[in-house]
């Protein structure tokens, strides 16, 4: 990849990560439980899976990463805990992976919606609650049903978003198909 691309790159991922951060801290309903956020409602994972399905599961993880460490810094809610920073980084490298190597990077509605099913399922409704449990000691099963719900929400709406904007960021050659990893020039 010549240097240009990867300056275009590099430059893509950081709008990723600014969204990510604006979209997680000022466009989401957070909910407190004991002190620390417990349950968070919004699209703030969207920039991240679609980072990972475009240009791979390492920018995916990273925009995740990166995002959640910014917005940490940014608008903090209890202290950091880089279980989440984790879980913020497989929200980006899982759909990737499953989109990569499990549907050969073919890709479409349906595809999304079970690469990002399987993401969300992982991390936001087993992680995010084992880790609250873990660290907070808030009860599993107090946690897991509202995360369950809002990922009930968010799943469609993410493969939604995600296929018709890469579909229409490819079509229109805002994204040279060199630039993209997972997707290839499909």
């Amino acid at each position: 990849m010549n240097r240009d691309l990867v300056a275009k790159r590099i430059a893509y991922l950081g709008i990723l990560v600014a969204l990510n951060v604006v979209f997680t801290r000022l466009f989401s309903v957070r909910i407190a439980l004991g002190g620390v956020e417990g349950i968070r409602l919004g699209i703030g994972g969207l920039p991240v899976i679609m980072a990972g399905i475009l240009f791979g599961p390492v920018a995916g993880g990273i925009v995740g990463a990166i995002g959640d460490v910014t917005g940490f810094l940014i608008s903090p809610m209890g202290a950091y805990m880089p279980h989440f920073t984790l879980s913020a980084a497989l929200t980006g490298i899982i759909p990737a992976l499953v989109i990569k190597y499990l549907f050969n990077s073919q890709f479409d509605l349906i595809r999304a919606l079970i690469a990002i099913t399987t993401g969300q399922i992982i991390t936001s409704v087993i992680l995010v609650p084992y880790f609250l449990n873990r660290l907070f000691a808030h009860p599993f099963e107090a946690t897991i049903l509202p995360a369950f719900l809002g990922q009930a929400i968010s799943i469609p709406l993410y493969a939604f978003l995600i296929f018709v904007l890469s579909k229409r960021l490819i079509n229109e050659n805002i994204l040279d198909g060199q630039m993209i990893n997972c997707l290839g020039s499909n």
